[in-house]
């Protein structure tokens, strides 16, 4: 199979969260652009989640799938708060595929619906530990194979609730918010390496994090088992642009972007993919 030139060839890319949703989508469409792909995911539920979580037949899907754009792929399934397992696992993908270039912190999880002071402290946690404490492992296991590559992107996936509150899930925004504070202090510490770091903040997006019951009771609290198409309605209302959410092709387009030599001189920003809703 030949292509014409793709902005990414000869780069390998690391994504965390990789089976499904928006993790699945920044590694097919990374591969697209040309990047070989380290596709990382836990592959197993966390007890406070409330939705089921991907699977490993989920993960072999994604690898099927970059393989699908003539790239190669290293499967991993590993744990973004094990630190040590994280790092030999991923120093063994880098060593496999040559390099390491573009990493898109994306892993995270979603759980809550009820007031700050009702959360169980496991459920506080877990989330912390994954969405904010596992996108820093991320991160501090994969700088030095980007420095040694002579530099690269790093794209941390944080979200309109990293901008804004919402009430019901204080761990989230509190994890989502502290993401922004370390792409900007990792944009400082790792300028003089050429290494750009910057993030995504979109608002809901069509993946099975947001499409459950959880997400739906959260924007319906007054609603008995609301549907989707009752969510949709409510969702649409936070909007400026007629959406009642995004499509994660949507968030890697952003993502494509701010990784590329188009985005040479960008780093430190949150880009919000979230049709208008922080403007509202």
């Amino acid at each position: 199979m030949t292509h014409a030139h793709r902005p990414f060839e000869g780069k390998v890319a690391l994504i965390t969260g990789a089976a499904r949703g928006q993790g699945r989508s920044h590694a097919v469409r990374l591969a697209a652009e040309g990047a070989d792909v380290v596709a990382v995911d836990i592959c197993r539920q966390i007890d406070t989640v409330p939705y089921p979580m991907a699977t490993p037949e989920d993960l072999d899907e994604t690898v099927r799938l970059v393989e699908a754009q003539d790239r190669r792929a290293v499967r991993v399934v590993a744990d973004v708060r094990d630190s040590s397992g994280l790092a030999a696992a991923v120093g063994a993908a880098v060593a496999e595929l040559g390099r390491l270039d573009i990493v898109s912190a994306n892993a995270g999880i979603h759980s809550g619906g009820i007031p700050t002071w009702e959360m169980e402290d496991g459920m506080w946690q877990d989330l912390i530990d994954v969405n904010l404490t596992g996108v820093w492992l991320t991160c501090k296991v994969a700088a030095p194979h980007l420095i040694a590559a002579g530099g690269g992107a790093i794209v941390i996936t944080s979200s309109v609730a990293g901008l804004r509150p919402y009430g019901g899930i204080a761990h989230y925004v509190s994890a989502k918010h502290a993401l922004m504070g370390l792409t900007k202090t990792l944009a400082q510490e790792l300028a003089g390496h050429n290494i750009r770091v910057n993030a995504v903040n979109p608002t809901q997006v069509d993946t099975p994090m947001i499409m459950n019951p959880l997400i739906y009771q959260l924007f319906l609290p007054d609603v008995e088992n609301p549907t989707k198409e009752q969510f949709a309605v409510a969702s649409q209302e936070g909007m400026l642009l007629a959406t009642p959410w995004v499509e994660p092709g949507d968030v890697s387009d952003a993502l494509v972007f701010l990784a590329s030599d188009q985005a040479r001189f960008i780093t430190g920003v949150g880009l919000p993919v979230d049709a208008g809703v922080l403007a509202k």
